[in-house]
Parts: C-alpha cells; structure tokens; sequence
C-alpha cells in the first residue's frame, strides 16, 4: 500500500470516529445500504481516456493526485468490491495512452480505493451524472494528458504561417480540471505536425484545397441509436464515415485538392461544441455530421439531411431529430463545471444567413445523389436548431443515412457495400457544391 493510500485510510478512520460509534460500519453489526455496481466501462482514446463507473445510486468519493510518479487513488465510499466492479483492472488495454495500470483494495471502513497509475502526468476531471436513459448513476473519471503547448496559439501559428495541420491528427482542448477540490487551467499537447508551406507556387497556382470535417455522431458512453437487433448507431456511422474519408483524400476534380478531418476515429465520446470547435480550428470549409435515423414504428425509412434554422423547425419531425441529437451531451456525459468559456461562446453565436443558404444549398445537392442510391425519408432539406451545426462560418449539414429502427435498413448499414454507396454519394454531392462555388478558397 502507497503512502498515499495509507493517508487517505488514515483520514477516512479519523472521519468515522469524529462523527461517533453510528458511522463506525466494521465489527458494529450497524447495516450500511452499500451502492450496486451496475457496470463498469473503460474508454481510451488518443485525445482522453474516461473510466466510467454505474452505479444505482449516488457514490460519494474524494480522490487524490501525484504527479511523481503520476497516480490517482480515488476513495468511494459505501461500495462493495465485487461484481463488474472486480473485473475493472482486467480491461486496461496496453495501448491505452494514460493507464499503465489499476488496482482495487477494499477498506475495513466500507469504502474501495481505487489506485490508477498513469503512463503520464494528466489532469483528471472527476464527475458525477445524474440518471438519463438508458443509464444510471454515473461517476465519471477523465484523465486528459498535459502538454506545454496551447492549442488555440498553436491554431493561430499554424494558419499565420500558411502550414495546416495534418488531416485526422488530433486538436486537444484546454480542459479545466478539478485538482484536490480546486479548479486550475491546464492546457494538452497538440500532436499535430507541419505539413510542407502552403504558400501558391507557379506549379499549383491554379489548384484549391478543400478541407472537409467528417463528423461520425454519438460514440463512447453515447451509442445513439440502437436497431432491433441491438446495432448501435455510433458504430455504423464510424464504419462510414472512414470510408467518406478514405474517398475525400483520393478525390481531386476540377483542380480542386480535398483533405478530411474525422472529429473521432475510434469509439469515444466527444461532446458536440468541441467537434464545432475542431471544425473552426481547421478553418473547414464543410462540417459533416453523419448519423442514422430512429423512430418509434420500424416501417420508418429512407435518407435525410439536415440544417441549421435560425427561425425554428420547418416541422415537428425535424424538431423531434434536433431534441434527440442535441440530448448526446447528457448521454455521453460532459462536465459542465469544467466548461471551456470559449467553448460555451460557440453555442451563443448565432449562425449567418450566408452559412445557412450554403448549408441547404450543399445539403440538397447531397440529397439528389444519395438518392440515385438509396430511398429517400424527405425530398428536401429540413431545419431544426442542431447544435452541432452551429458553426457560424461554415457550412454544416447533418445526414440521417438511413433507420437503424427499421430491420432492414439495420442490415444495410452494418453492410459494406451499402456503406460505401453512401459515403459515394456523400462524395458526389460534396464534389458538386464545390466545382460551383466561387468563393474564396484556400490556395493548396
């Protein structure tokens, strides 16, 4: 046991002796109602790695931080070590970027320690969220590594000197993390690198560069949609919207050069003002969100794609589709304590006429191809108030691709023919709205 630990142990005894004999749960024959683990789920990703713990009622914890040697031990109270909770250090991956390991110990105070030893210094937000379907209690760790770099600098840098970052690396945020009870700004390392300048030569004096942000929605503590053959949505949209990045990078026509972004790459959550954010850190020139729709009668089909309304719905369906897809915060999970002011500006920034004319002019465009492929659910692009289309100056649609409530089309998307008829499509309309435009592009 770590100095640490024993600290913590310590402190938990002289608690329980200060508030009397009622608190003292070992050897009192006293009966403490323990909290039940429901679940235990271990999200890593390059950008953060989250611990989620479920629970059926409210778990009450402290923890503490080093940074030398990097650990974490965080103490939960009333909880017994058994269940799903047990099998926690069996699902660290050895690719996880931040847990090396994690060991459990129960107290003879009815409380666990948690001891996680990082591969690096992080800055860990610990919260907890309240029930909302189909989860319950949740006490959620994030371990975001820290860096010397400042992104929002390193963006500016990046785009005053003409040298865009790579397509699909990485933008870290600057969370602001909760350490030992106390708020500090901490900011993450920008992985991104330099591609050769990108000033015009007489040799490419007549080419654009197009950078599309492929946005695959839900994902991580957020599955989306569910099929009734239990398909999560966040899988079948990430297995599309790969391959729309695979065709965007091959493209080229009518001396445009085009590049992508994926706001994830693997299965993780990412709360929808930061794929807004990473969209205006690339300065996109379209944001992509791809989902697959859901409704309550399986008979439900067909494609739709969506835009921003400044004005309100242009029906209740589309109203209903915003509500759903604006609700993925509160399922997937954010700290809202922790929220970035810039971030936050986002969502307050209302979005030019100019971004939405272009976003139905892009959306329709994608509307007539994909329905050269599939069935199409509405004839034209509809409006709703989509948080995530909300970046003020770049076109931004939201593509429902198909019902993953409707049997069938649940066993088109887990396909990969069918996968790649829609991405096609997606690539014809994204071709078409921008061998129209004539304005002003980025010289590649």
């Amino acid at each position: 046991m770590t100095t640490r630990q024993s600290a913590l142990m310590w402190n938990r005894r002289q608690l329980l002796l200060k508030v009397g004999g009622g608190a003292l749960l070992a050897g009192t024959g006293i009966h403490v109602m323990a909290a039940s683990i429901v679940a235990v789920r271990l999200w890593p990703s390059v950008q953060y790695t989250r611990l989620t713990i479920e629970s059926d009622s409210l778990i009450s914890n402290r923890y503490s931080y080093q940074a030398s040697p990097p650990q974490l031990t965080l103490e939960m109270d009333s909880i017994v070590l058994g269940g799903s909770l047990v099998d926690l250090p069996s699902k660290v991956q050895s690719s996880d970027p931040n847990i090396a390991k994690i060991e459990l110990t129960q107290t003879p105070f009815g409380t666990v320690l948690l001891t996680i030893d990082l591969k690096k210094p992080v800055a860990p937000q610990i919260f907890s969220l309240t029930p909302i379907t189909p989860y319950a209690h949740r006490l959620v760790i994030d371990l975001y590594g820290i860096g010397h770099v400042d992104p929002l600098g390193d963006l500016i840098t990046s785009h005053m000197s003409r040298k865009p970052l790579l397509p699909n690396e990485p933008i870290y945020t600057t969370p602001t993390p909760v350490l030992n009870g106390l708020d500090t700004a901490t900011t993450r390392p920008d992985t991104t690198s330099s591609l050769p300048d990108r000033k015009p030569n007489q040799a490419k004096r007549n080419r654009r560069t197009i950078m599309i942000a492929i946005d695959p929605g839900h994902g991580g503590e957020d599955p989306g949609a569910v099929g009734p053959g239990g398909t999560y949505e966040k899988d079948v949209v990430l297995a599309i919207a790969k391959k729309l990045f695979d065709k965007v990078k091959q493209h080229e026509s009518n001396g445009i050069e085009f590049k992508a972004y994926l706001t994830r790459d693997a299965d993780y959550f990412v709360p929808l003002n930061l794929r807004v954010r990473k969209a205006q850190g690339l300065n996109a020139d379209l944001f992509l969100s791809i989902h697959a729709d859901a409704f309550t009668v399986p008979t439900a089909r067909g494609a739709s794609v969506f835009a921003l309304s400044q004005t309100g719905a242009t029906s209740a369906a589309a109203r209903w589709m915003a509500a759903k897809e604006n609700s993925a915060d509160l399922i997937g999970g954010i700290n809202i304590k922790a929220k970035d002011k810039t971030i936050q500006q986002i969502f307050l920034d209302m979005s030019t006429s100019a971004q939405i004319r272009d976003s139905i002019k892009v959306g329709n465009l994608i509307l007539s191809q994909m329905g050269r492929s599939v069935a199409l659910h509405k004839p034209k692009v509809e409006q709703a108030g989509f948080a995530v289309l909300k970046a003020p100056d770049i076109p931004s649609v939201l593509v429902e691709t198909a019902f993953i409530s409707n049997p069938e089309e649940e066993t088109l998307l887990k396909s990969t023919p069918f996968q790649n008829e829609i991405a096609d499509a997606l690539m014809r309309g994204i071709d078409l709205y921008f061998s129209s435009q004539s304005t002003k592009w980025r010289w590649g």
